[in-house]
Parts: structure tokens; C-alpha cells; sequence
């Protein structure tokens, strides 16, 4: 599979306030080439399937869901499948044309593909790194899925480490040295973490 090229621009993120201005997200875009996204969801599924938290989150809801075994990942008619022997969930990253007698119209075509896919690192209220992850959204800018990447400060089963973990933040560096071209950074070591909540 030939996967797009880093993006040179991605370098630098953007930068968005939140909820009450205290705490801020950065965000780097990524490419929604259908290659592109098929390596990075299958990278992050594959090598880190017991270290991510993911599912879609909406305003109203947020499903943090864990994988039972590592998946088995294919790509069919537009959608990536994520399996677990059983359950499992599909995500639309490329051109979905429909069986041969009801092509799917453009209109859904066009909703159904991605048209944002990005990198994360949420701030704490002091301007340190306490969450890393993943999302995209789709050509109707609806959330299609969130994953929250292994955290020094959050222990299986949703436990909130009372000292940081710091090997933790190997996912974090692996993917975005792999897609962002970013070198490690001192910066992520420098949060003190939940507090007693997530948030």
C-alpha cells in the first residue's frame, strides 16, 4: 500500500480554547486520502489495540470502549472493518459505490467519506499535556470516531494513576513521529494529571 507522504505543514498545531478558555486542544490535520487513513487507523488498531480507549463522541454522549483481542482489519467497498471475532465496527474511509444495482448516491457518498481527520494533545488548566489521541469527522463534520491513546495517567480499566507513567507516552511519541514527522518531546513529561477526574 502506497500511504501519502508526511504532511510538511502539520508540523506546527492549531491551537483551540475550550470549555471556559482554561484549557486548550491542539490539533494537527491530517490527510483524508483514503491509503492514508487505512494505515494510521490500521497502525493505531493493530500494534495498540490494548492500550487505546475509542468510540464516537457527541454532544450528549461519549462510549469509551476498549478492544477484547487484538482485531482483524479489512478494507471493502469504501469501508475499514475492525473485527473482534464477532463484534465489531466499520468505518467509511474511502469511496462507498453500493452493490451493482443501487450505487450509492453522491449526496451520501460525500457525507459518508471523511473530511476531517486529526491529531490531538489536550492541555490541562496550566498549559500541560494530559490526553493524546485521534479523530475524524465525516463530510457532514459528524464525530465518526475518537481514540484516546495510552495516557501516563490513566491505568487499565479507567484507574487514575496516582504518579504518572511515563513509558506510557511511547504510543504517543511512535505515532506522531510516524505522521506528524515530530521528534519527542520534554513537553509531555511536564503534566501533573486528573486530580482525582478526568478532566
Amino acid at each position: 500500500m502506497s500511504v501519502p507522504a508526511l504532511q510538511s505543514q502539520a508540523l506546527e498545531p492549531l491551537v483551540e480554547k475550550l470549555q471556559g478558555g482554561q484549557r486548550a486542544m491542539q490539533r494537527w490535520n491530517l490527510s483524508t486520502e483514503t491509503a492514508f487513513l487505512e494505515d494510521i487507523l490500521t497502525h493505531i488498531f493493530k500494534n495498540y489495540w490494548n492500550q487505546i480507549v475509542f468510540g464516537p463522541i457527541i454532544e450528549g454522549a461519549a462510549y469509551e470502549l476498549t478492544c477484547p483481542c487484538e482485531p482483524t482489519i479489512r478494507m471493502f467497498d469504501g469501508y475499514l472493518t475492525v473485527s473482534f471475532g464477532g463484534p465489531h465496527f466499520h468505518l467509511c474511509i474511502g469511496e462507498n459505490k453500493g452493490p451493482p444495482l443501487d450505487r450509492t448516491p453522491e449526496d451520501l457518498k460525500l457525507r459518508r467519506k471523511p473530511s476531517l481527520a486529526q491529531i490531538f494533545r489536550r492541555l490541562d488548566k496550566d498549559g500541560a499535556p494530559i490526553s493524546w489521541g485521534f479523530e475524524m469527522k465525516n463530510g457532514a463534520g459528524e464525530p465518526m470516531i475518537s481514540i484516546f491513546f495510552a495516557s501516563p495517567f490513566i491505568a487499565a480499566g479507567d484507574k487514575i494513576d496516582k504518579s504518572p507513567v511515563w513509558s506510557r507516552l511511547a504510543m504517543w511519541r511512535d505515532i506522531s513521529q510516524r505522521y506528524l514527522g515530530r521528534a519527542p518531546e520534554a513537553f509531555d513529561a511536564t503534566g501533573k494529571g486528573y486530580g482525582g477526574d478526568h478532566g
